[in-house]
């Protein structure tokens, strides 16, 4: 009863202020015969004529113009808090919990995710990096990130960047001291620099294709690590031979700074994709992240 109450006063207002019901009823989106009987049932509720209508005009009554001179800014006031409560409802917010591979963080996700945050103030982003198959249901992840070809069927994958190659190389310091390998098999003589994966703890075999033959190869060396930033480190100190995304390696191949090897023996694969699990109900903020984060070719 209240809400029909509060309407139909709003109704009353505005064929008030309009002083005409068939201006009044376009203003409002219903039928003039609609509007009238909106107006008629609220005179009989309060018991009151509240306007005078002949065939030319309406004009508020005594008690029609007392109403809209009490009630007509409450009900205005009303309005726009509801209107304040409506849009906050809509607006996107809440927190998004993310895992991603360190260099996928750095290069698609954190461009993104800056823009988004100075964007929407009330949408927090939470990244953990780390290189493991993450359970994200177990670890209330609200996605992950990872190649494309690892992540599970009975997962939502979302193309988020371009395909990609990964780049084996080392600095010249390390190839004046140790010839260049010409094929994986050769790595085993080589001082490696390993990727600890997260999780199960073992460490990440160096994976090539060439001409569709397929070919993993365990290389061993004196440093390990669990962040591809070190492992970039390392490299450019002479360290040893660098397994990494080729775009994070290009601008020190560039400089002259890193000597890539067997580029032959690194096909381009899928990419990165965005998963999450088929049976989530996406927030505003999280089907936001989704679509800013799509990869789109342009090519």
């Amino acid at each position: 009863m209240a809400g029909e109450s509060l309407n139909d006063l709003a109704a009353f207002l505005v064929v008030a202020e309009e002083l005409n019901f068939t201006k009044a009823a376009k203003r409002l989106g219903v039928s003039q015969s609609a509007l009238s009987q909106t107006v008629r049932v609220l005179e009989a509720r309060l018991g009151l004529r509240l306007l005078t209508r002949t065939t030319r005009r309406v004009v508020p009554t005594e008690a029609g113009e007392r109403l809209l001179r009490s009630i007509g800014p409450r009900i205005e006031e009303i309005q726009r808090e509801l209107m304040v409560l409506s849009e906050l409802r809509e607006k996107p917010s809440g927190v998004i919990r993310l895992t991603s591979t360190e260099y996928a963080a750095a290069s698609i996700l954190w461009p993104v995710v800056s823009k988004l945050v100075q964007e929407y103030p009330d949408i927090k982003v939470e990244i953990i990096t780390d290189y493991g198959l993450t359970d994200i249901v177990r670890d209330r992840f609200d996605a992950g990130v990872r190649p494309g070809e690892t992540i599970a069927k009975d997962m939502i994958a979302v193309r988020i960047g371009p395909r990609m190659r990964m780049a084996i190389a080392g600095s010249p310091d390390y190839f004046a001291r140790r010839p260049p390998p010409k094929t994986p098999q050769e790595l085993t003589s080589h001082n490696c620099i390993n990727l600890r994966l997260s999780g199960h703890g073992g460490l990440y075999a160096w994976e090539f294709e060439k001409n569709g033959r397929e070919l993993s190869v365990r290389v061993d060396g004196q440093l390990v690590f669990n962040t591809g930033s070190l492992i970039l480190t390392a490299a450019l100190q002479g360290r040893g031979l660098c397994y990494l995304p080729e775009g994070q390696l290009a601008p020190y191949v560039e400089e002259g700074r890193l000597v890539r090897v067997l580029s032959d023996w690194c096909e381009p694969f899928s990419g990165y994709h965005l998963y999450y699990p088929s049976r989530r109900q996406p927030t505003p903020a999280f089907a936001l992240l989704v679509e800013a984060l799509r990869y789109r070719d342009k090519s």
